[in-house]
């Protein structure tokens, strides 16, 4: 049994059409598109199962870099998600970065400028 991950694909490409695309190579199982949570639209990437190895390998060398809804894509063994569910090495994570550079003692001396009134 290979899972196989499917990216770079068309926002509007179907369930059904990845299942044709690939039925050539041998049985698929079940096909994932991953939608998004807060849209309900696609997210752009698909999982593919395929119970047979040696056809899921046929699969990857015949379809990755494939165009198809006007994309090429991304054909490969799927890896298993990486434990913690955080964000991915050297993927950002945002928030915490560089607060480390500036204290508030940097600030005490400063005079604060008057604010406008807001009316």
């Amino acid at each position: 049994m290979k899972n196989l991950f499917v990216g770079n694909m068309s926002f509007q490409t179907t369930e059904a059409e990845l299942s044709a695309l690939f039925k050539p190579f041998g049985q698929v199982t079940r096909v994932h598109l991953v939608m998004d949570r807060e849209t309900g639209r696609a997210r752009g990437f698909a999982f593919v199962e395929m119970p047979n190895d040696d056809e899921a390998a046929k699969a990857i060398a015949a379809l990755d870099g494939k165009e198809l809804g006007g994309r090429n894509l991304k054909v490969n063994e799927a890896r298993p998600k990486a434990a913690g569910g955080g964000p991915r090495p050297g993927g950002g994570g945002g928030g915490g970065r560089g607060r480390e550079r500036f204290s508030n003692e940097d600030y005490r001396e400063a005079t604060r400028q008057p604010r406008e009134p807001r009316w």
